[in-house]
């Protein structure tokens, strides 16, 4: 896929601000285009690289657009406590962990079906790294884990409300919202099912039919009905993924040092070698989080047990991007 040269302009003339504001109004008109479960499979993988035409020009002549990300796009841990301290009586926020823009069409024509009212869907910034921990400290829990049980305590930033966290069947999830006036639950799904399918011969085409399945299912919209009566809902996710199965292999001396690098995954912490190649394939990001080395753009490289067909922390857009789906009922 190539970039319309008027589109080209605008990433290369303008400040970082209209950049990075014409790559995801672009992300976000790609990927949320109606999907059927009988095109599903090869729609998003040909807009996933219709999404890697902007990977790609990220990771060469654009590649210094990735310092500006993290003080340019609004993360979507803040976009929440922001959203939060809207005047609404009764909120609630739905986290599905590792939900990337790719599954965002099942959500618009769910909630259209079913009668939903839908007051916004753009994306936001994922911390960086894009790891479900950074997102859990971004929002002031310890861990994602301590959202179980009603266990997030008086300390995060979205007081005062109900929280949970698990990874169980949403009718079983439907029948935990009680009425209390405000709600965080955060959803294992779909990271979980991410990292069961990211070995050889799986991935994205493991994903995105089951994707379809749950996400077009009676269950999830029961869960979601529950959570969206009487309250204000967000939808959104902690970070997105890249379908590195289907990125080029790094040869030679960059794949050596990815390898070296990065190991089996996409970002290091602490400062690091960003390796002598020109445009780089690593960057050092100084971020909320600390010091961190991330790989740039779309690039698997041979590693022990093969390298993940799906994973997260490194720079592309799929990965860094959460949507961000309003709803009332």
């Amino acid at each position: 896929m190539t970039i319309d040269a008027g589109v080209l302009r605008r990433l290369t003339k303008g400040s970082p601000e209209d950049a990075w504001r014409v790559i995801i109004n672009k992300a976000l008109e790609i990927s949320s285009k109606p999907l059927t479960k009988s095109n599903a499979a090869s729609e998003v993988l040909k807009r996933d690289r219709e999404i890697g035409a902007f990977d790609y020009f990220l990771s060469s002549s654009g590649w210094d657009l990735w310092q500006s990300f993290g003080n340019t796009v609004e993360r979507t841990s803040d976009r929440l406590v922001r959203w939060w301290g809207e005047p609404y009586s009764a909120k609630a926020v739905l986290i599905l962990d590792g939900l990337s823009l790719r599954e965002l069409p099942w959500l618009l024509q769910g909630a259209k079906e079913r009668g939903f009212t839908l007051h916004g869907a753009t994306a936001h910034a994922s911390e960086l790294p894009g790891e479900t921990n950074e997102f859990a400290r971004a929002l002031g829990f310890g861990s994602r884990s301590q959202l179980q049980n009603n266990g997030g305590g008086l300390s995060h930033r979205l007081q005062s409300t109900q929280t949970e966290c698990l990874d169980i069947p949403w009718a079983d999830c439907a029948g935990l919202i009680n009425a209390s006036p405000n709600w965080v639950f955060w959803h294992h799904w779909p990271d979980s099912k991410l990292h069961d399918g990211a070995v050889a011969g799986q991935g994205l085409d493991t994903l995105t039919p089951d994707a379809a399945a749950q996400l077009s299912s009676e269950d999830f919209w029961l869960f979601v009905e529950r959570l969206a009566t009487g309250r204000r809902l967000i939808i959104t996710s902690d970070h997105g993924y890249a379908a590195s199965g289907y990125f080029p292999d790094a040869e030679g001396d960059v794949g050596q040092f990815l390898k070296k690098t990065f190991s089996s995954g996409r970002s290091k912490s602490g400062l690091g070698d960003t390796g002598p190649f020109v445009p780089p394939v690593a960057l050092q990001i100084n971020s909320p989080h600390g010091e961190h080395l991330l790989a740039v753009g779309r690039w698997k490289w041979k590693s022990q047990g093969g390298y993940p067909t799906l994973t997260h922390g490194g720079l592309s857009i799929l990965e860094v991007l959460s949507p961000f789906v309003e709803l009332t009922k």
